[in-house]
């Protein structure tokens, strides 16, 4: 049985895995979150069917793909469609969770991954774009976004809005016509965190452990909400869990190895 603690990368995968429950339909995009679905189906949601950004459903476990255009995600497939139908999948209402990663992210869980700087036409840098991600945020039920938490990803505005939050918080997604609940959480290398519902601003649901309120908050551009009393403590991942993680997930560390291989 292992003993070694789990890594940042580990614990961000423990943590987005417990955001889905049995029996859900989630949509997997390459990295943590692949890790983390497989993860809760070999723990508590054995249920789950797995829908992959590229076409594959709900393959027969093997080893851990290296993305999701990977073989393994399509093995022994019931079906696999071509990545419109998938991201169909969304706007039908067949999916219940996805999730995104971001290069910025404000306060009302607005991405961009399209550009850093205010000149569209010359910009700073250019980044991925959207690829699925708006169709994702725009029509899936429940998001979960996740990233590394520093100020220049945390900030009070996007640089460009590529994948749609809570807008500008209140109603306005749903004044907007968009589907779905919209962002439900955010989950970083310092904690988790929810959106108040009146205001769709983010606010603070747990912090990880050795993990300060002043210090996340230094790691963001805005003001972020806490809630009222004592702000809980990150639940981490058992022996068992790490165990079935590190020997039955990603063997071979392709995303939980800390440092990266």
């Amino acid at each position: 049985m292992t003993t070694q603690p789990a890594n940042p990368f580990e614990m961000v995968a423990y943590v987005l895995s417990r955001q889905i429950e049995d029996h859900m339909i989630v949509y997997v995009g390459t990295g943590l979150p692949m890790v983390a679905a497989i993860l809760a189906r070999k723990t508590h949601a054995p249920h789950i069917t797995l829908v992959y950004e590229s076409g594959g459903q709900d393959p027969i476990a093997g080893d851990m793909p290296w993305s999701v255009g990977d073989p393994f995600t399509w093995r022994k497939s019931p079906i696999i469609q071509e990545m419109a139908y998938s991201f169909a999948q969304c706007y039908n209402g067949y999916v219940d969770i996805a999730f995104l990663g971001f290069a910025q992210i404000d306060m009302y869980g607005n991405i961009n991954t399209h550009m850093i700087g205010d000149d569209f036409l010359n910009p700073k840098a250019r980044l991925t774009g959207s690829g699925g991600n708006n169709d994702l945020s725009s029509l899936t039920e429940k998001m979960v976004l996740v990233g590394l938490q520093t100020p220049e990803k945390f900030v009070k505005k996007v640089d460009f809005i590529t994948s749609v939050g809570h807008l500008t918080g209140g109603n306005s997604r749903k004044e907007a016509g968009l589907l779905g609940q919209g962002p439900v959480a955010v989950v970083t290398n310092a904690g988790v965190y929810d959106f108040e519902p009146a205001t769709k601003r983010m606010r603070v649901k747990s912090l990880h452990p050795g993990v300060s309120f002043d210090l996340a908050q230094l790691a963001t551009g805005f003001e972020l909400l806490r809630p009222e009393g004592e702000i809980p403590v990150t639940e981490t991942p058992s022996a068992d869990v790490l165990e079935i993680l590190r020997k039955e997930v990603d063997p071979r560390g392709v995303f939980i190895s800390f440092p990266p291989k």
